[in-house]
């Protein structure tokens, strides 16, 4: 049995990981099979990008959702939120943490999970219910802009696997919800340093209270804290 310790559900997220796996050869060959993208300005090639993983999982990688899992565990998290669902593999795994901290002491919790594609939500629904855990999810469909402007209850780990230009805009909103001592997780952020420039520029911010490190997963993945301002 793995690190959720539930082999129903590792055995569907298995399939779940195995499917995105195989999406990721397919994007990395049809980027190089793009020759003529040199002719597109920036918006035409985010369009096409955007077209073409309108269908993909783009699943957080195994090893980052199992880490996001022990955290919230060893911080028993209970108030969650998920900027870029997709089909919802990485909020299983929060969702599951979320369960098995109530079962742990008691309590209630959720995740608030968010994604704009409507098709993609609907799978991310029909892979919560499989899973036994829709009850613990909220998800909020639409722009994240308009979906994250109530969150309620204090947040203890927020994680961000989105596109970039909409990582700073979603943790503005989350932030100041964000307990003292919660934890900010963010992908790729050493593959995509130059790109993350505004996210990078919010989290060094003193003002905003975080402290941060970039931890070596693929990628690069950003461990932030929010500390006391």
């Amino acid at each position: 049995m793995g690190v959720l310790g539930d082999s129903d559900l590792e055995a569907l997220l298995a399939t779940l990981h195995a499917k995105s796996d195989e999406q990721v050869e397919a994007m990395r060959s049809w980027r190089g099979e793009k020759s003529e993208e040199a002719t597109f300005s920036p918006e035409e090639r985010a369009a096409r990008l955007k077209a073409f993983v309108s269908d993909k999982l783009v699943a957080l990688d195994r090893d980052k959702a199992e880490f996001c899992y022990q955290l919230c565990r060893a911080t028993g998290a209970r108030q969650l939120v998920e900027v870029g669902t997709s089909y919802g593999v990485s909020t299983l795994y929060l969702a599951a943490a979320v369960r098995d901290n109530i079962a742990g002491s008691g309590g209630s919790g959720r995740v608030i999970a968010t994604e704009y594609e409507p098709e993609k939500a609907k799978a991310a629904r029909a892979n919560f219910s499989r899973a036994g855990l829709d009850a613990l999810i909220e998800l909020r469909e639409g722009d994240l802009r308009e979906t994250l402007k109530v969150i309620g209850d204090p947040v203890d780990f927020m994680l961000v696997d989105i596109w970039i230009d909409m990582a700073r805009p979603a943790l503005e909103l989350v932030a100041p919800h964000l307990r003292e001592g919660a934890i900010v997780i963010c992908d790729n952020t050493q593959a995509y340093r130059e790109a993350y420039a505004d996210y990078f520029a919010f989290i060094g911010d003193p003002a905003n209270g975080f402290r941060t490190m970039t931890l070596p997963f693929n990628g690069g993945l950003e461990l932030s804290v929010r500390c006391s301002r």
